[in-house]
Formats: structure tokens, sequence, C-alpha cells
């Protein structure tokens, strides 16, 4: 089993510095912090989750889900579902029940596949010790999206438990971007179900023809990151644009965020997608990046230890190797400051952890969840 490794990373934030000038006019205090590697050699990691009273469950797009205890030492958790491990598809996130001390569920996100394509699906087993290790018992798929297509593009996937226990699910559009503006399709949406994979009867297309009840908000192209505001409870999410144009959303009951018919991106071969930027009945996103980041795990900071970035959010970065520290004054961002550009890794997912501490993962085939700690 991987141990942690020795090697530990001296940065100073104030030396990386984002690329727009009101960065260096924010006024930002420097903060000074470590990087501890945790483990290593994991497979593509996706989400890691935090266990109480220490220790973390990390999945790994393959279909393995593993339990990392306190000194880095990795074993597997049987009993998950069985995946599609294809391009962007396999296991996905985690989540906790928010009374998993009582009741032990597990929630994962995963592509699920089938003869007519694979599709975004949810599964809860409940987490067991077994032979000094541990393992999913009574598993089951909870919801089975109809974002089928056959493929390895743009499953999503996040999942975010909201204050009153219903649970955010974000889906890709599977490449086929027309299919996001559908609210008959579970593809590029942000969905809303119970514990049980149920539509709440609160949703907003609960009763109305030619909807599916589950949907929570449509026109979302592949949003890999999600959050809540630690104040007002909102969900947030982050999706990847195409050539260009990854956007920061705050989802709303049954709002459109437009994709394809608006985008702040262009097509990959440079040509315009849809109607603009902007369209009556459409929203618009809270921030967005061109050229684009390849955003995916998120995390809003408000934690004793690091004071300065308190109410910033943090967004892992695949295509652009960093992590992006953004403050907001009124709703809008107004400093973005790039972390980690000198690790030169992709980074898949980012959370705060109870212990106060920033997580995040790296994806690659030799993987590593790494703690930062203010110096």
């Amino acid at each position: 089993m991987a141990a942690p490794l020795a090697k530990r990373f001296w940065l100073t934030a104030t030396a990386l510095l984002a690329f727009q000038v009101m960065s260096a006019q924010s006024g930002s205090a420097e903060v000074q912090f470590s990087l501890e590697v945790v483990t290593e050699d994991l497979v593509y990691p996706w989400g890691v989750a935090f266990l109480p009273g220490g220790g973390f469950l990390v999945s790994e797009r393959d279909g393995v889900l593993k339990h990392v205890d306190g000194d880095g030492n990795q074993s597997v958790v049987p009993g998950t579902p069985e995946v599609f491990a294809n391009g962007q598809g396999g296991l996905l996130d985690i989540a906790l029940a928010p009374d998993f001390e009582r009741t032990r569920e597990v929630y994962l996100s995963f592509s699920e596949g089938s003869a007519g394509g694979a599709g975004t699906s949810v599964f809860r087993g409940r987490l067991t010790e077994q032979g000094g290790g541990y393992a999913l018992e009574d598993g089951q798929v909870i919801f089975s999206g109809n974002n089928r297509s056959h493929g390895g593009r743009h499953f999503g996937s996040r999942l975010v438990f909201a204050p009153d226990e219903t649970l955010f699910v974000t889906t890709g559009d599977r490449g086929e971007g027309e299919r996001a503006q559908n609210p008959g399709d579970h593809a590029g949406a942000v969905l809303r179900i119970d514990r049980n994979g149920k539509a709440p009867d609160d949703n907003p297309f609960s009763n109305v023809s030619g909807h599916l009840a589950e949907i929570w908000s449509i026109g979302h192209r592949n949003p890999q990151g999600a959050t809540l505001h630690p104040e007002t409870g909102e969900l947030w999410t982050v999706e990847h644009g195409a050539r260009g144009g990854d956007e920061i959303n705050r989802p709303k009951a049954g709002r459109n965020y437009g994709w394809p018919v608006i985008s702040f991106g262009r097509h990959y071969s440079g040509g315009k997608i849809g109607e603009g930027m902007q369209k009556d009945g459409m929203e618009q996103p809270v921030h967005y990046w061109d050229p684009s980041i390849a955003p995916s795990g998120m995390a809003f900071v408000d934690s004793p230890l690091f004071p300065e970035w308190n109410g910033s959010l943090l967004v892992g970065a695949l295509r652009g190797q960093h992590i992006a520290r953004l403050e907001f004054k009124d709703g809008k961002v107004v400093t973005e400051q790039q972390l980690l550009v000198d690790l030169e890794e992709r980074i898949r997912d980012v959370r705060q952890g109870p212990d106060g501490y920033i997580y995040f993962l790296t994806d690659s085939d030799e993987g590593r969840l790494i703690r930062m700690k203010p110096r």
C-alpha cells in the first residue's frame, strides 16, 4: 500500500499571482503554505470524502473505491457498482449522507452502461468494517439518468447534499449539446433527488408536462464541479466550455443556463457557438474563462487556518494545471489568483477538510491526495 511522501513543497501564494492586473491591486495579504502528500499512486482519482474521526474515501475513475487512513495507507473498498470506464466515464464523485455517523450511507455517481449507451447514475451503499478493512453493503442504484449515449464524453458529475438533505447531481450533455435544452432529457442539467433517488414534490418541473421531475436547471454543458456557499447554502457549479467559455453558475430552480444557444466560448474549430453571449430567458454566468482552464472540483474557503482567503472560491483546473482562487465583491469576481502553477499537475478535485486544511486530488495514473497547510 502507498505510504505518504516525505517530500514537502514550500510555496508562496503571492509568487503565483494571476494574470490579471486587478489581482495586484486587490490588496490580498501574502499567504505562505506547505503541501503535504497524504497518499500517492492513485489511478486517475476523481472525488474525495472525509470520514468522521479521520481517513478518506477516494474514487478512481476505473471503478475502484479506496479507503485512505491517516497515515496514507490505501485499501480497496469492495461493493461498488459496475461502471462504464471509458473516456471521461467511470466511477466519479462521492458524498457521505448528512447523517453518515448513524446510517453509514455513501453515495457515488458513476457512468452506467446499457445497450442504449452509458449515462450518469447514482449508487448508494452502507460503509461497514470488514476483515480489517471496509466494504460497501446493501448497494443499489437509486437513480439512472436517461442521458444515454455511446462514447465517453461529458457525464458531469458532482454530488452535493443540500441543507434540506436532498441531493444535487450534475450531468453533462454527453457531447450532444442540443440535449441540454431538452427538459425531457437528463443530459446537460442539474438534478435534485431525494435519498431514494426520487424527485421531491417541490422540484420546479414536478407537474409540468414534457419535463422530467428530477430536473432542477437546464442548459449546462459539462459541470464537473459543485459546492454549497457556506453562508447562503446556495448551490454553485462550474462547467467546461468548448474552446473557452468555462462558466461558474448559481443554478436556480427552473432556470436555463444557455448551452448551446449562448456561450462565451467558441467551437474547437473556431466557429461561433449558437446565437451569441446572451438571450432573453437564459441566465448569465457569475464568471467565465476564455481561454478555457478546464475546471473541475471547487470549494469555498471559510477556514480559520486561512483567514486571508475566507470567502474565496477555489476551482481546480485540469488543462490550466492550477487552482484558481477567486475573490468576490457584491457577487462579482474582483480578483483571480493562480495557485500551484509550479506543481504542473492537473487538479481534479478541491475540498476544504473538517480540519480546516485544503485538500486536492491530482489527475493522472500516478495521482496524489495532497494537503495544503498554512506555513
